[in-house]
């Protein structure tokens, strides 16, 4: 079979090139759940004949929300498609409103959702939303109907017309509407096509190790799927003939790699930032000569450079430090045959990225926005010379960037969306051209790209300066102490910022210094503690000037949450909403 051009052309490109026993499988109640490349295709021809029974045209849509990933979700996917449908996935996390506006904005026909809690929801807003004629559930312990009663429906009767709306989807129609959850207003839906992830994955091929000799892949699932980052990469799984392990949840992620032993994944800079805390706290709790020696390999790893850059003396010392340290880490995780782990989303801490890298554990840092399908840059070690730490990496083929007068980045290509559904003037709003505004300022340095803000984050000072927020937190976030930070500073003498502790990191502290532990709750009013946070801001701010410093902060009792409305469901700060909640403590940092 020739590469595929539609999104549904993966899987059987798969069966006719590298078909496999185990195409995906998943945890279902102490066993397994799995899909070889030829039932996976059988199941998903099922659902495809079901929904052309149950009247689906071609063009309509239907919404998928899971809890977790799995294979029902993609089964769904790929007969949504095959009936000439598209795609609207949702955020298990948006609330209420946001599934009542989605639904009705898409004019979704059918909607599947996972478990029980996301029925409720959905059922809950189904009378508001006149276009949507019934919910499935996945789960068979549900109230709700389930959605063996989709493949069910069809037979052999809608085969024809299923292949007669399969070969009439052109590569440029249009495959799926992602709502982007944005960090103020109403959600947009995201037009892609199926050409431009298609050819965002093909173009993204020659970044990932082993491909052209076809080495055998395994992977772990976990992050969300309705999230063009992780979708993308499943598709691409498909191509290179991965077995695709679902993971159970975030929860049991250690659980899941030990059981996956995955040789490549994706994750998010929180994930590898919690992994992080977690080997330095046990590796400096080990004490004695053990501390000693952890605390001698992470200090050689705090220094890695790619490609050998730091010389063949460094080089013997980490591999020692590999042996005697990492290989240990590197089991504990379950990454003994780890070849690459794909991380997106949010910016990657320097901290991190030379850590995991020195630890054999090879991170790739890409840059990519849902309206770019995503990938635009990223990272690799597949020959030298295509990494560097602190930045997004070099751009793939066909794709272009420029910068604004005001240093955004822009980007033209193959990936870029066709614009937002039934929404011209927020189109025209992003689009000169053939050119995608992105909303993120950056620069190029030999062919890598550095991502330095958000243009709409940024704020000045009362004396004129402007501060990129984002960059800051980012720094800060290196102490151990520091969980989460939002910098704030718009129109005053200086920046501040209001700080979530690090639980585990603080206690921890409390522990070495005999210092009773007060609590999440109690941590903001023991000076010793707060004194103790405030050195590390006051060391990770001296590369900085001196009127982008954080010279003041107010930490608080609780963590920023999606369900408070201060996150958003790609974990990116709402700085309006936190501002407002936190106006008080904001106003008493300038006293």
């Amino acid at each position: 079979m020739n590469s595929p051009t539609r999104l549904f052309d993966f899987p059987r490109y798969q069966l006719a090139n590298q078909p496999l026993d185990i195409m995906m499988t998943m945890p279902n109640g102490g066993n397994r759940m799995t899909y070889s490349t030829a039932t996976f295709i059988e199941a998903v021809e099922q659902v495809s004949r079901g929904l052309i029974a149950m009247g689906m045209n071609s063009g309509d849509k239907v919404a998928l929300i899971s809890h977790n990933n799995r294979c029902e979700w993609n089964i769904m996917d790929h007969g949504i498609m095959s009936a000439g449908g598209i795609n609207v996935p949702i955020y298990p996390t948006m609330t209420e409103a946001d599934y009542e506006f989605i639904l009705n904005h898409s004019e979704s026909k059918f909607c599947v959702v996972s478990n029980q809690d996301l029925y409720d929801k959905v059922m809950a807003v189904k009378t508001r939303v006149p276009s949507l004629e019934a919910v499935f559930v996945f789960e068979h312990a549900a109230n709700g109907t389930n959605w063996s009663t989709i493949s069910e429906a069809g037979s052999e009767a809608q085969q024809e017309e299923m292949e007669r709306r399969m070969a009439a989807v052109k590569p440029e129609d249009m495959a799926t509407i992602i709502y982007t959850s944005g960090t103020t207003g109403t959600p947009k839906g995201v037009m892609l096509s199926h050409s431009n992830i298609v050819q965002n994955i093909l173009k993204s091929i020659p970044r990932i190790p082993g491909v052209l000799i076809n080495e055998p892949y395994r992977t772990l699932s976990f992050l969300p799927v309705c999230h063009i980052f992780e979708r993308m990469i499943h598709y691409l799984y498909m191509y290179i003939g991965a077995n695709i392990y679902f993971g159970e949840s975030l929860e049991t992620i250690k659980e899941d790699l030990a059981h996956s032993q995955p040789t490549v994944f994706t994750a998010v800079p929180r994930l590898l930032e919690k992994f992080y805390d977690g080997i330095v706290a046990k590796g400096r709790a080990a004490g004695g000569i053990k501390a000693g020696i952890f605390n001698w390999a992470l200090g050689l790893a705090l220094r890695w450079e790619p490609d050998g850059q730091n010389g063949a003396w460094y080089e013997w010392r980490l591999g020692l430090a590999r042996k005697l340290v990492f290989s240990k880490v590197k089991t504990a995780l379950g990454l003994d045959n780890i070849r690459a782990v794909a991380c997106g989303s949010a910016a990657l801490a320097p901290r991190l990225a030379r850590f995991f890298n020195a630890a054999g554990i090879p991170i790739y840092e890409g840059y990519g926005l849902t309206e770019t399908s995503p990938v635009v840059t990223v990272n690799t070690n597949v020959e030298p010379g295509l990494m560097r730490i602190g930045y997004v990496g070099k751009l793939i083929d066909g794709v272009d960037v420029k910068f604004g007068d005001d240093g955004e980045i822009l980007v033209k290509g193959h990936n870029v969306m066709m614009g937002y559904y039934k929404d011209e003037q927020k189109t025209a709003e992003v689009m000169s051209g053939e050119w995608f505004h992105t909303g993120d300022i950056g620069q190029f340095d030999e062919g890598f790209l550095k991502i330095t803000d958000r243009k709409k984050e940024m704020f000045k000072t009362s004396g004129g300066k402007y501060v990129a927020p984002q960059l800051l937190e980012n720094a800060m976030k290196a102490s151990l102490y520091i969980e989460q930070v939002m910098v704030v500073g718009d129109g005053q003498k200086f920046p501040g910022a209001l700080v979530v502790p690090n639980e585990a990191g603080v206690e921890e502290w409390c522990k070495r210094k005999n210092h009773p532990f007060p609590g999440m709750e109690g941590i903001a009013q023991d000076e010793r503690i707060v004194q103790r946070i405030m050195e590390d801001v006051v060391q990770l701010m001296e590369p900085f000037a001196q009127w982008e410093r954080v010279k003041a902060i107010r930490v608080l009792g609780q963590l920023f949450t999606i369900e408070n409305g201060e996150l958003t469901p790609t974990m990116k700060l709402k700085r309006k909403p936190i501002k407002e909640r936190y106006n008080h403590l904001i106003e008493n940092l300038y006293v």
